[in-house]
């Protein structure tokens, strides 16, 4: 649904993102993630038709953006970091205005509108000026003219910034209710969102991208393998020798720990990729009469991969000062 290719953007001499590509299939909805400055909102104003690319394509539904930038735009809802509003005109006739310069005909329109605002849970605000809402209802009134004209493909740039946590919650569950029927783009920073709502990630840093993955293989790609704390009482080279024997074990390290009696010690256990170790972790220690009192699993998180992508130096050919 979205494909894009070798994209570049740069201002004068200075890039600000360089041979991006990534693919959204259809019915997805992707996480575009990376710190501030990476170039995400750059990438979504192009895909967006708001800004041209200095290289590179991008198409939507089969439409090349630049060339075909009116069908584009007939085919995609775009909500910025800023939703565009009128704060003089009522929800519905924003809506209602919008529908129309969308191109939904007359006697689909009200049909239309009312969907959107029941889909974004503002039917109760229909006839408040959109000035009087609070920053939540304004970001559903932002999404809901993103969606008015039900588009196959949604690009959503930071749809959650200066939310409140109950408004977060409320607007990550409708752009959750997106996928299937549109394919979505989310473009944040906001590492629980994408965990929550995405199938699938895109991370740029420094204006290129470091990886695209589902967050499972990220993640495990990262780790290497999940893996195990333990506390184990009894002779410490026993039982790292008995963990050290079990088969899809990739390592065994004692870990200091002061505040533990003399005879207790504190063990990490990985795994190899694909490897579940748990159930024989607690098996042999067992058997060989040494105590177990403490197990817990210990996986890697999206933190650690966001961290992991975007803080390591790049090599002096692909420095590339950050744009948004």
């Amino acid at each position: 649904m979205i494909e894009v290719e070798n994209l570049s953007k740069v201002y004068g001499s200075t890039p600000a993102i360089q041979n991006v590509s990534f693919t959204v299939e259809p019915g997805e909805i992707m996480g575009f993630l990376g710190p501030n400055g990476a170039g995400k909102t750059t990438t979504m104003r192009i895909l967006a038709g708001y800004l041209p690319a200095t290289a590179g394509t991008a198409r939507i539904a089969g439409y090349d953006v630049h060339e075909a930038s009116l069908e584009v735009r007939r085919r995609i809802g775009y909500l910025p970091e800023n939703p565009p509003l009128y704060p003089e005109m009522t929800v519905e006739g924003f809506l209602h205005f919008v529908a129309q310069i969308k191109g939904v005909r007359g006697r689909d329109r009200l049909r239309q509108v009312n969907l959107a605002m029941e889909r974004c849970n503002i039917e109760d605000k229909r006839r408040v000026l959109i000035r009087k809402l609070s920053k939540g209802y304004k970001q559903r009134v932002g999404i809901a003219q993103a969606i008015v004209h039900d588009p196959p493909a949604i690009i959503l740039d930071e749809p959650t910034v200066g939310l409140d946590p109950r408004q977060i919650i409320e607007v990550r569950n409708l752009i959750k209710s997106l996928a299937g029927s549109h394919t979505v783009i989310l473009s944040t920073h906001i590492l629980p969102e994408v965990s929550m709502t995405c199938s699938r990630v895109a991370i740029i840093n420094r204006g290129q991208i470091a990886v695209t993955n589902t967050l499972e293989n990220l993640m495990a790609e990262i780790a290497g393998g999940s893996g195990y704390e333990l506390e184990v009482e009894g002779d410490v080279t026993a039982a790292q020798n008995r963990l050290q024997s079990i088969a899809g074990v990739r390592l065994v390290e004692i870990l200091p720990s002061s505040d533990l009696p003399e005879n207790r010690a504190l063990f990490r256990v990985l795994s190899a990729p694909g490897a579940e170790i748990g159930r024989e972790i607690a098996a042999v220690l067992v058997a060989a009469d040494l105590g177990l009192y403490e197990m817990r699993r210990n996986q890697v998180s999206l933190e650690d991969v966001f961290l992991k992508l975007t803080t390591s130096e790049p090599s002096p050919n692909d420095e590339i000062p950050a744009v948004s």
